[in-house]
C-alpha cells in the first residue's frame, strides 16, 4: 500500500489500444493525489506497456492473469473491486466496451468490473470504428446502466486518421475520478434537477442567426454540482463548445422554441429547475429559405420568442424555480422584478456589462434574490462555487417544502 489508511483507492483497468501507455500518466497524476491505485491489465495491454512500469508508479502488483494463484485466501476480483470507490478502464477499446455492454466476462478486466459498483469508460480507437453503429449501440448501452463515459476527443490518431477517436486528456479524465471520489455531501441523492446552459441562435438565412455570448459555463457548472451531489441530473444545453459533462443526461436545442419544448416536457416532474440558459429574447418574423445578399435592401423585423422561466413558473407546483438575470444597470431592481413576474423562488442577478468578463469568463460575482424578500451577496468567485453556493441555499431554503 503506498497511502495512508482512509484514503480513496480506485482500480485502472488498462485495455489494449495504443493508448495504453497513457495510462501511466493516470496512474501517476492519481498517486500524486493520494489515491491507491490497482492496475489490472488485459494480454493485449501487456504487449503495449510492461506491468513493471505501473508497479514503479503505483507499488500495487499488477493484476494480468485470471487464473494466477492469488495471494491472500480472499478473491481478488471480487475484494479489490468491492473494496475501491470506482473502477476506471482506460484506454476502454472497442472489444472490451462490447464485452461489457454484453456481459462477458473473460479476464481479470471485464471480470472485475462485472463486480464494480461505479465504472468510468474511457473509449479510444480509430475514428471509424469509434462510428461504427456497433460501437455506438454499445456506448450508448453502458451509459444506461449507469457507466460513466469519458467521451473521445477529436484530432489526428496513432493511426494517420483524423477523426473523433482519442483518448480524452488525462488531466480530463483525472479531473472526472477527483470528483467522483471526492465524497461531496449527497444532500441532492433522489432530487431530479433540471438545468439549461447557453446561448440559443436563431436563424435569419441559411448562414446567418441571433445569438448571444454565452458560453454555457455557468449552467454546465451548476449541473455537475448537482451531479456530484446525487441529483439525477438533465441539462438542456444550446450550442456550445464545451464538453458534455460525464454521468448527466445531455439534451441538445439549438433555437429557444426547441429548449421551450424540452423543458415544458420535464419540468413538472422535476425537483428543482435552474434556468441558466441565455435563450434569445426576440427571433425573426420570416426565415428566409435563401441566403440574403449582401445587395439587397433588407429590414430585419422581429417577434419575442417564448418565455420558458414564466412558463415554467406559471404551473411550477411543487417545483423550486430559479431563474438567472444578466443585466447591465439596475441589478436589483431588475432581478426583483423578473422574480415576481415569472413567480420564481429565487433568481440569480449578475452584471454583465462592459469589463465584468462573465460571458466566456471562469468566474462570477451575484446576488441571490429569494421570493421571501432576502437577498444575498456573494464575492466574486469561479462558477463552480458559485454553483455549490446557489445549491446549498437551495437546499436550506426550499428542498424541505418539496419532500
Amino acid at each position: 500500500m503506498n497511502c495512508s489508511p482512509g484514503s480513496k483507492k480506485i482500480v485502472l483497468g488498462v485495455s489494449g489500444g495504443i493508448a495504453a501507455y497513457k495510462a501511466a500518466y493516470l496512474a501517476s497524476s492519481l498517486v500524486k493525489r493520494g489515491v491507491d491505485v490497482h492496475v489490472v491489465m488485459t494480454a493485449s495491454a501487456l504487449k503495449l506497456v510492461a506491468p513493471a512500469t505501473f508497479w514503479g508508479i503505483t507499488s500495487n502488483n499488477v493484476i494480468t492473469d485470471l487464473f494466477e494463484p492469488p495471494r491472500q485466501r480472499e478473491i481478488v476480483h471480487i475484494s479489490l473491486v468491492e473494496d475501491s470507490d470506482l473502477m476506471l478502464i482506460a484506454p476502454a477499446t472497442a472489444n472490451i466496451i462490447g464485452k461489457l455492454a454484453n456481459g462477458i466476462a473473460d479476464d481479470m478486466l471485464t471480470t472485475m468490473a462485472l463486480v464494480a459498483r461505479k465504472i468510468v469508460i474511457c473509449p479510444a480507437m480509430n475514428v471509424h470504428m469509434y462510428q461504427n453503429p456497433v460501437v455506438a449501440e454499445n456506448i450508448e448501452k453502458l451509459r444506461s446502466r449507469g457507466y460513466i463515459i469519458v467521451e473521445p476527443e477529436s484530432g489526428r490518431l496513432a493511426c494517420g486518421d483524423e477523426g473523433v477517436g482519442r483518448l480524452a486528456d488525462p488531466d480530463k479524465i483525472v479531473e472526472v475520478v477527483d470528483r467522483l471520489i471526492a465524497g461531496a455531501a449527497q444532500d441532492f441523492a433522489g432530487r431530479k434537477v433540471l438545468v439549461t446552459a447557453g446561448p440559443t441562435r436563431e436563424p435569419i438565412d441559411p448562414v446567418r442567426y441571433i445569438t448571444n455570448y454565452s458560453s454555457g459555463k455557468m449552467g454546465y457548472a451548476i449541473a455537475v454540482e448537482a451531479a456530484d451531489r446525487g441529483a439525477d441530473v438533465t441539462l438542456i444545453r444550446g450550442p456550445t463548445q464545451l464538453n458534455a459533462p460525464t454521468g448527466i443526461e445531455i439534451i441538445n436545442v439549438t433555437t429557444v422554441h426547441e429548449m421551450y419544448n424540452e423543458v415544458i416536457c420535464r419540468a413538472a416532474e422535476s425537483d428543482v429547475f435552474i434556468s441558466a440558459a441565455a435563450p434569445s429574447d426576440f427571433r425573426p418574423k420570416q426565415i428566409h429559405s435563401g441566403k440574403i445578399k449582401k445587395s439587397e435592401r433588407y429590414t430585419l423585423e422581429l417577434k419575442q420568442t417564448e418565455d420558458i422561466l414564466a412558463a415554467v413558473g406559471a404551473s411550477k407546483g411543487k417545483t423550486v424555480v430559479v431563474g438567472f438575470a444578466a443585466e447591465t444597470e439596475n441589478l436589483e431592481r431588475n432581478a426583483v422584478e423578473k422574480l415576481k413576474r415569472k413567480n420564481a423562488d429565487l433568481f440569480v442577478g449578475n452584471y454583465v456589462g462592459a469589463g465584468s468578463g462573465v460571458f466566456g469568463g471562469d468566474d462570477n460575482e451575484v446576488i441571490l434574490f429569494s421570493r421571501d424578500g432576502e437577498s444575498v451577496s456573494l464575492p466574486k468567485m469561479s462558477k463552480r462555487k458559485v454553483a455549490k453556493a446557489i445549491l446549498d441555499y437551495i437546499f436550506s431554503n426550499f428542498l424541505e417544502e418539496v419532500k
